[in-house]
């Protein structure tokens, strides 16, 4: 599989949701799709529903590339986030949120979204979301109140997430 190496080659060549699949996967799992669930490596790969199917029986045995990465939570397909994460990576200078929605067709504040999500990817170092354990804690951080509302009524709520590096 040839990587594009202009904007307009990566646009084309990540237009076809197949591609873009059939890429992110071999990029994934290079030796083969693994079942996020249950990590079984022998897993087949409906065509019709675009998803991988588990061997095993249990629950979310069928799965699609974007399961654990950051593309997970979005309803935007692979054919806007690959393109957006090539400009990014092959940019000397950065690319602005407004950039990325001209060139892609989507709205500043999608590209705002995808551009963060991008770049927090970059410094964690891949696209996958947080493996190892993690620590959380939360805090109320406000002055005393005095109303009947609650004790929390005029606090902020802070929360704060550390993952836990296995060496």
């Amino acid at each position: 599989m040839e990587y594009p190496t202009t904007l307009l080659e990566a646009v084309k060549f990540f237009s076809n949701e197949e591609t873009c699949i059939e890429y992110l996967a071999s990029v994934r799992w290079p030796s083969g799709a693994v079942c996020p669930t249950c990590g079984r490596f022998d897993v087949s790969y409906l065509k019709s529903q675009k998803r991988f199917q588990c061997k095993s029986l249990h629950a979310k045995r069928q799965f699609s590339v974007k399961v654990g990465t950051i593309f997970e939570d979005s309803a935007l397909g692979l054919d806007k986030w690959l393109p957006a994460v090539w400009m990014i990576v092959n940019s000397k200078h950065g690319v602005s949120s407004y950039e990325i929605a001209r060139t892609l067709g989507v709205t500043q504040k999608t590209a705002w979204f995808m551009d963060h999500r991008i770049r927090v990817a970059m410094a964690y170092g891949g696209f996958n979301k947080l493996d190892d354990p993690v620590e959380a804690d939360e805090t109320y951080i406000g002055g005393k109140t005095t109303d009947d509302k609650g004790r929390f009524s005029n606090k902020s709520a802070v929360v704060g997430v550390v993952e836990k590096k296995k060496d």
